[in-house]
C-alpha cells in the first residue's frame, strides 16, 4: 500500500505503519534525516500508537522531548495529526516550521493568509511572522481551515501566553503585536466579523480615578458617565484628565474627605487654583500653560455647578468658583510657518520614503484641515461639480459641521496617489457613528494614526533643519496664506470650517491690511519731509540727512550731540530730551572741553537761525536757551 501523503488529514484511528511511512516520505522530501530521526519515530509510534495520547502528559514531559523526536512531533502537528494545545505551543520555538509546511495541508490556508497581508502592505518578512507566530498555531491545535477561525481562538492563544507569563515571566508583548495585527487581517479576509480593536485598550473611568479620594471617587465617575450622553468621546476624556487632576490634589490636603458637599472655598478651591501656577506638565516638565489652568479650573468649575442644577445629594451647597477665579488668557497670536521654513518642509515631505503619512500631510497643508479631519476623509472625498471645478469634502469635525473646500491639480494628484498607496480592505467602523466607512488613509488594514503622521512631521521637521511642528501649523499656514492673498474674512471662515468671526478674526489680526496701509502713508510722508535716504545708511527711515547738502540743512528738527547730530521728523515733535544734559545743575565741565562747548555753541546759533526761518518758533527758542546755557558754561570754564 502507497503510503498516504503527510498533508493529508488522518483519521484518529490511523495504522501507525502508515503514520511511520508517511514521515519517511516526508523526510525524504526535504532531504533530511538520519537514523536518529526514524529511531525515534518509532520508539514514540511504539509507546503512543495513538499519537493524540502524547499531549496528554504534562507540559514539562512534552518539552522534554529531545532533538531527534521533535522533528516527528512537528510532522505529526503539521500534518494534522497531532493537537498538542496552546501552552506547549506557545512555549516551543518553531524555528523550522516554515521549512516543515511545505506541501503540507496548513500550505494552502497560509499561503491565502499571507497574501492578504501583503495586499494590506505589510512586508513578506512581517506577514510571514504573524502567520507563523499565530495563524499556524491556530491552525494546528484547532485543526479548522483558515475560513473556520473564530475570535475564541485568538483568545484562547493569548490565554495561553497569559499563562506562560505567569509561570515563566516571560512576556507576551510580542504575542498580542502579531495576534491584533492577524485579528485585523482576517477581518478583511472576511473570517472575522469585527475589526481589531485598539492595540492598547483605553482605561475606564474607573481606573482613571483611582487616586481621587475614595468617598468622592462615585461622584467622579458618575458624572463622566453622564457627560458621554451630551459630548464626544474626546471631550469626556479630556475632562477626565482633568477631574483626575482635582482628584488627585484633593487627596494630598485632605484625604478623609467624605463628601463634594463638605468642599470649602478656603481649605480647597483657592489653595488648588494657587497651586496650578506652579504645576508642571507631566510630559515636558514645563509650568504648565496658561491656556491649560484656565481648562483645568473651567473643567472642575463646570463639574460642581453642573451637579448642582442637577439635584444631586453630595453637591456643594453654595457656588465655589467665580470668573474672577480665571487668569487672563493670552492672546497670541496662531503660529503659522515662514515662507522659508514653509518650503523647507514641503521639500522634506517630498523627499521622504514614507509616502501614506507624508501624503496626508502635503494634504493637510493643501486645505487647511483638522488634523482629525484629515484622517476622517473617505474614498469619495473629491466632488466634481460641474462648472464649479473639483471639490474636498471634509467630515464632521470638531465643531460639528461639514463643509466643501475648492482644490487645485495639486491636491487631485495627491489624492490619486494617496488611493493607490493605501492598503484596500472591508470598511471599518467610523468612531463618530460606528457606521462602515472606507477611510481614505488605511495602512495595514487600519486608519492612518495620529501618532503615525505626528512621527512623520517630527522626521521631516529635522530633515529639514526646522524645530518641533505641530500638524495644527499646517491649518495656521494655509490660513495665514489665504489672508496674504487677500481672501475675505467670510470665504476663510467657510474654508476653515469656523462658526463664529472671532475664529477666523485671528488670522485677520495677523497681517492687518489697513494697519499696514496706514504704516506705508505715513512713512512716505515722512520721508518726503525729511528727504531721501542715502545710500550705505542703516538708520530708521526717520533719521537721515539730506542728499549732497550738511546735516545742518535738513528739513527735520535737529541737536547737536557732543558724540553726533540727531534728526526728527517735523511731524515727530521736539524731543524732551533734547540738551537735557547741559541743563541740568548735575552736569560740570572744565577748560579741557572749551573747545566742543565752543563748537556746539556755534551750531546751536545756526540751528536756532534755521529753526526760524521755518517757522518754528519753539524749535528756534530751545536753541537760544542752549545758547545761554553754553555762554554760562564757557565762562565759568575760563574763569575756573
Amino acid at each position: 500500500m502507497q503510503p498516504a501523503h503527510d498533508y493529508t488529514p488522518a483519521p484518529e484511528d490511523e495504522d501507525p505503519a502508515d503514520i511511520y511511512a508517511a514521515y519517511l516520505v516526508h523526510l525524504q522530501r526535504r532531504r533530511r534525516g538520519n537514523t536518529a530521526y526514524t529511531q525515534a519515530a518509532r520508539s514514540f509510534l511504539q509507546r503512543w500508537p495513538q499519537v493524540q495520547r502524547w499531549a496528554d502528559l504534562p507540559l514539562d514531559t512534552r518539552l522534554a522531548a529531545n532533538c531527534s523526536t521533535r522533528p516527528f512531533i512537528t510532522f505529526l502537528m503539521v500534518s494534522r495529526r497531532l493537537q498538542p494545545g496552546y501552552d506547549y505551543l506557545v512555549h516551543r520555538k518553531l524555528s523550522s516550521l516554515w521549512h516543515e509546511l511545505t506541501d503540507s495541508c496548513l500550505e494552502p490556508d497560509l499561503n491565502q493568509f499571507i497574501g492578504a497581508a501583503r495586499e494590506l502592505g505589510f512586508t513578506q518578512r512581517g506577514a510571514s511572522a504573524i502567520g507563523s507566530q499565530i495563524i499556524a498555531r491556530l491552525l494546528i491545535q484547532t485543526g479548522f481551515p483558515l475560513a473556520d477561525l473564530r475570535e475564541d481562538d485568538l483568545q484562547d492563544l493569548l490565554h495561553a501566553c497569559d499563562i506562560r507569563q505567569m509561570h515563566t515571566g516571560r512576556g507576551a508583548k510580542h504575542y498580542r503585536a502579531t495576534t491584533h495585527s492577524a485579528r485585523q487581517i482576517l477581518f478583511h479576509l472576511g473570517i472575522l466579523d469585527n475589526e481589531a480593536g485598539p492595540a492598547v485598550a483605553p482605561l475606564s473611568f474607573e481606573e482613571r480615578m483611582a487616586d481621587v479620594p475614595a468617598a468622592l471617587r462615585p461622584a467622579f465617575v458618575s458624572y463622566l458617565h453622564r457627560k458621554r450622553a451630551t459630548c464626544t468621546p474626546k471631550t469626556v476624556s479630556s475632562l477626565a484628565t482633568r477631574l483626575a487632576h482635582f482628584g488627585r490634589y484633593l487627596a494630598t490636603i485632605d484625604p478623609d474627605i467624605v463628601s463634594l458637599a463638605a468642599l470649602d472655598r478656603r481649605r480647597h478651591i483657592e489653595p488648588f487654583i494657587t497651586s496650578l501656577t506652579t504645576t508642571v506638565n507631566s510630559v515636558t516638565g514645563e509650568p504648565i500653560t496658561v491656556a491649560d489652568r484656565i481648562r483645568r479650573v473651567h473643567a472642575v468649575s463646570n463639574f460642581l455647578a453642573e451637579i448642582t442644577e442637577w439635584g444631586w445629594d453630595d453637591a456643594p451647597p453654595r457656588k465655589l468658583i467665580f470668573r474672577t477665579d480665571l487668569p487672563r488668557g493670552q492672546r497670541v497670536l496662531p503660529r503659522y510657518l515662514p515662507v522659508d521654513a514653509d518650503r523647507k518642509l514641503a521639500a522634506a515631505l517630498s523627499d521622504s520614503p514614507y509616502r501614506l503619512a507624508t501624503d496626508a500631510l502635503l494634504v493637510q497643508r493643501a486645505c487647511g484641515l483638522r488634523i482629525g479631519e484629515l484622517l476622517d476623509l473617505e474614498l469619495d472625498c473629491i466632488h466634481e461639480i460641474p462648472g464649479q471645478g473639483s471639490w474636498l469634502k471634509v467630515p464632521l469635525g470638531k465643531l460639528d459641521s461639514e463643509r466643501m473646500i475648492p482644490v487645485d491639480e495639486e491636491v487631485l494628484t495627491l489624492v490619486d496617489r494617496i488611493t493607490a498607496t493605501r492598503s484596500p480592505g472591508r470598511p471599518l467602523r467610523h468612531p463618530r457613528t460606528g457606521a462602515p466607512a472606507d477611510f481614505l488613509f488605511t495602512h495595514h488594514g487600519k486608519r492612518l494614526s495620529q501618532s503615525a503622521v505626528r512621527g512623520e512631521l517630527n522626521r521631516a521637521a529635522a530633515t529639514a533643519g526646522l524645530g518641533h511642528i505641530t500638524p495644527h501649523q499646517l491649518r495656521h499656514t494655509y490660513a495665514t496664506a489665504l489672508i496674504n492673498a487677500g481672501v475675505s474674512l467670510q470665504a476663510l471662515m467657510a474654508l476653515l470650517g469656523h462658526v463664529s468671526t472671532q475664529m477666523s478674526l485671528r488670522y485677520a489680526h495677523l497681517f492687518d491690511a489697513t494697519v499696514r496701509s496706514e504704516y506705508e502713508r505715513a512713512l512716505d510722508l515722512a520721508k518726503s519731509r525729511i528727504g531721501p535716504i542715502p545710500a550705505g545708511r542703516t538708520q530708521l527711515p526717520l533719521t537721515d540727512v539730506t542728499g549732497d547738502g550738511g546735516w545742518k540743512d535738513a528739513p527735520a528738527i535737529k541737536s547737536r550731540l557732543a558724540g553726533g547730530y540727531c534728526l526728527r521728523a517735523p511731524a515727530q515733535g521736539s524731543c524732551p530730551y533734547a540738551n537735557i544734559c547741559e541743563h541740568c545743575p548735575s552736569f560740570h565741565t572744565d577748560s579741557t572741553h572749551l573747545a566742543v562747548l565752543s563748537a556746539q555753541r556755534v551750531d546751536a546759533r545756526e540751528l536756532a537761525e534755521d529753526a526760524q526761518k521755518r517757522g518754528w518758533i519753539e524749535e528756534a527758542e530751545r536753541h537760544r536757551a542752549l545758547v545761554s546755557r553754553l555762554d554760562a558754561l564757557i565762562d565759568a570754564s575760563a574763569a575756573g
